[in-house]
């Protein structure tokens, strides 16, 4: 994809929390330096979560278990996690479905509370994984960080986790030229940290009026708020590190992308992680009857009420052609938003 040339004014619109000398303006892949601030503030962003889970695993000998605080939970963390899958990943990012302004909107709000950062940010650092992935300009691969033991579990932590203190590259804003020009997208991304309150406050108001005591109010907050967000996070951090480096590879790809049996339940069918390297611009990603894809039957569902069009799936002849077990046909060159081949 190539993006035509950025104003100031367009490169200010993607919140990449970097500090950049004069000599660094022009897009380049050399990272920004991340501000004291802005590492403390990622650092609480993953101790906090986990801080809640372990106290809502304490307070289960203090103040019991109660199915309105484990109903909030899953269903905050359905609403989020399809807020990332199906609207910053496979709508925004890659494109494979068209909808209109309001299901748009809902998607991007819902992802916004799943506290992974604007939507914009999100999309160019796909888009860039999705162009160099697990070759040295990947942001976030599980890979190049040495041999043996103590290489696999250093590029496990970068992937993970260790890559959101990275500084991030100066070149993101022309991954999402196109997304720019959208003003709903750009005020919806420069206020996602309003959207992550939103999303901590909504289940605390809930369990609070449920059980009609500030008790509930509190488990609401830190069950269907923080364990919530936990959960999301590393759900979705697994599929850049473990779906990187375990599972099974029935497509050919330009990368160590798996499939993860695990990761393609809890990920609402992003574990099918080979399959979507291989297919990027796949609305579905679990190819086979038995991989469970979530996110892929929610965009059905919104087609068959025409919320959904121009739902984009490979063809049984480019599934073919990719087959692991089949000849290579015609090579392919990887892009940010690969087409060939899908339907």
């Amino acid at each position: 994809m190539q993006a035509p040339a950025l104003t100031a004014k367009t490169a200010r619109q993607i919140d990449t929390n970097t500090v950049t000398s004069p000599a660094e303006q022009d897009p380049t892949d050399i990272p920004g330096r991340l501000t004291t601030g802005v590492r403390i503030i990622s650092l609480l962003a993953i101790i906090t979560p986990f801080a809640g889970l372990i106290a809502a695993i304490v307070l289960l000998w203090g103040w019991g278990f109660s199915f309105i605080h484990l109903g909030l939970m899953a269903s905050m963390y359905v609403i989020t996690a399809l807020g990332i899958t199906v609207g910053y990943h496979r709508l925004f990012t890659h494109k494979s479905f068209e909808t209109n302004r309001v299901v748009k909107l809902l998607l991007a709000v819902s992802g916004s509370m799943a506290a992974e950062g604007p939507v914009l940010k999100w999309v160019a650092m796909h888009r860039k994984h999705h162009q160099h992935s697990d070759l040295e300009k990947d942001p976030h691969s599980p890979h190049h960080h040495g041999s043996g033991v103590r290489g696999v579990l250093a590029g496990f932590w970068h992937a993970h986790v260790g890559w959101i203190f990275d500084g991030d590259p100066q070149d993101l804003p022309r991954y999402v030229a196109d997304l720019l020009a959208d003003r709903q997208l750009r005020v919806v991304s420069s206020t996602w940290t309003l959207w992550t309150a939103f999303g901590l406050i909504v289940p605390a108001i809930l369990g609070g009026l449920m059980t009609w005591s500030w008790k509930g109010a509190l488990l609401g907050f830190i069950w269907g708020g923080l364990a919530r967000v936990f959960l999301v996070h590393h759900v979705t951090w697994s599929v850049n590190s473990i779906c990187h480096m375990w599972g099974t590879r029935p497509f050919r790809s330009h990368d160590e992308s798996r499939n993860n049996f695990l990761f393609g339940v809890l990920g609402m069918g992003e574990g099918w992680h080979n399959n979507h390297h291989a297919f990027p611009t796949s609305a579905r990603h679990g190819l086979r009857w038995w991989e469970i894809d979530f996110s892929y039957w929610v965009i059905r569902g919104l087609a068959a009420v025409g919320l959904a069009w121009k739902v984009r799936t490979p063809s049984e002849a480019a599934l073919e052609a990719k087959r692991r077990d089949r000849a290579p046909s015609v090579p392919s060159v990887p892009s940010v938003m690969p087409t060939e081949g899908v339907a």
